[in-house]
């Protein structure tokens, strides 16, 4: 997603060679990355599989089966930071560097992102002459690939530079509980899912497959909802931009 601010700050924002990329009367770059790969399952493949959603992050799924019974437990997510280095002596170059160096999603750089990996340990057992799902427990890794600044910066423009990478940092992390919500929900809905008159356990797939493509619709409407008011006109990452670059 592009951003245009009614009133772009002072500078050039079109610096020669970096057409696609930048653009004259806009921010140069997405302020923030989709979150689903291109070319999509996005509702989870029994066995092991690797899935795509939109927005250049992988998103792996795998079932792995095993004899014995199992009741759901609990589970965190492990959430870690991928940085990568910008810097300057004004927020102007700051923010340039960030789209020279910024984690390039399509044709476009990006200030942050929010990636995922999922994989599921799931077992599926025959109850007389139904298939019913005993376990289903998600292993759930998050990435937040965000800009550290490496110049050391003191007064006014560290604190709108500390401003600036809480705020999106704050942004990202949005992303990732709604990550967690979506993980939730998968778990609820198919621990105890059962199919009458399906003894090989073929029929429940396809069905589950289903109910997870509702939910990772639903996880995307949410994101694309955030987005829309925090990155529009007067949006807080809008305003954290502003700020950071031209702080009049």
């Amino acid at each position: 997603m592009w951003l245009r601010p009614p009133h772009p700050p002072a500078g050039t924002f079109s610096p020669p060679g970096r057409r696609g990329v930048w653009g004259a009367s806009r921010f140069p770059f997405s302020p923030t990355g989709r979150r689903w790969p291109e070319g999509s399952d996005e509702g989870g493949i029994s066995g092991s599989a690797v899935s795509c959603l939109r927005a250049g992050i992988g998103f792996v799924i795998a079932g792995l089966f095993f004899a014995g019974s199992a009741a759901a437990q609990d589970w965190q997510a492990v959430e870690r930071v991928e940085p990568y280095t910008v810097q300057g002596a004004t927020g102007m170059e700051i923010y340039q560097s960030i789209g020279e160096r910024g984690p390039k999603l399509g044709i476009a750089r990006v200030i942050a992102h929010t990636g995922f990996k999922l994989t599921w340990t799931r077992k599926y057992e025959r109850q007389g002459n139904a298939c019913v799902i005993t376990v289903n427990k998600p292993k759930l890794i998050i990435t937040y690939t965000l800009p550290k600044l490496k110049t050391k910066l003191s007064g006014p423009l560290k604190i709108r530079w500390d401003t600036f990478i809480s705020g999106v940092t704050a942004h990202e992390k949005v992303h990732g509980d709604f990550i967690k919500d979506m993980v939730k929900e998968i778990e609820a809905i198919s621990v105890g899912m059962t199919v009458e008159n399906d003894p090989n356990c073929k029929k429940i797939r396809p069905q589950l497959q289903a109910r997870l493509g509702e939910l990772s619709n639903a996880q995307r409407a949410r994101s694309r909802d955030f987005d829309q008011v925090e990155l529009n006109d007067g949006g807080n990452v809008h305003q954290l931009i502003l700020q950071l670059v031209d702080p009049r």
